[in-house]
């Protein structure tokens, strides 16, 4: 099995930027306004720490927004190499979206909730790059689009890595000490982790190691 990629999410300031990497990642997350939850910055400062994301890491934009004119405005000012969509937007979105931010990553956020969800990341992925699987709720009547710390059903997360045919982004409460099971069981392209390697919110040396410590003994 080839190595799993890790993607560092919720980045705060440049410092994070250089811990994250230092330690090993491949991609980082920049959290914009969101309903709820933790990890959101404002734009501005989004802005300042993106230039600081060393060539061959990718930057993650997550937006909530869903009308392509104001996530195409989004993107060309915080200019990430990724857009990580965490609300659901029409396959018609998605093709505008490429078509006018050429070279731009498109990632589908989709929020585990039952077999439904499988469907829903079949549909979609032919028109992303990847899929990133969480554990929101975005019917909630405060939608909950991520950073809630908790699992979902990984049976449900291999169904969609065996059948989308896309890379896969597994997220949602993973941390170092169930990562390796995770990995193991869906094999994702990649895991994404937020509050698993934080400490009062804050980047965590000592968890960010044992985090990447897990993932690479996963493919041993």
């Amino acid at each position: 099995m080839s190595q799993t990629r890790i993607k560092i999410c919720c980045i705060q300031d440049a410092e994070e930027v250089k811990l994250a990497v230092r330690c090993g990642a491949s991609a980082l997350g920049f959290v914009s306004a969101m309903p709820s939850g933790p990890g959101p910055i404002a734009e501005n400062l989004i802005a300042k720490i993106v230039p600081t994301v060393p060539p061959g890491v990718a930057s993650f934009l997550l937006t909530s927004k869903q009308d392509v004119a104001s996530i195409i405005e989004q993107q060309r000012r915080l200019r990430t190499s990724v857009l990580q969509i965490v609300d659901a937007v029409s396959i018609e979105t998605l093709q505008e979206l490429r078509h006018a931010l050429p070279g731009i990553g498109l990632v589908q956020v989709i929020h585990v909730r039952g077999t439904e969800s499988v469907d829903e990341a079949v549909s979609i992925a032919p028109h992303v790059d990847a899929i990133l699987l969480d554990s929101g709720n975005p019917s909630l009547p405060v939608k909950v689009l991520g950073g809630t710390g908790k699992t979902h059903d990984w049976a449900l997360s291999k169904e969609i890595v065996d059948r989308c045919g896309k890379p896969v982004f597994l997220a949602g409460g993973l941390k170092a000490e169930n990562v390796r099971g995770a990995i193991e069981r869906v094999r994702p392209y990649a895991v994404d982790v937020c509050s698993g390697v934080r400490t009062n919110g804050l980047l965590d040396e000592k968890k960010l190691v044992a985090f990447m410590e897990a993932v690479l003994n996963s493919a041993d």
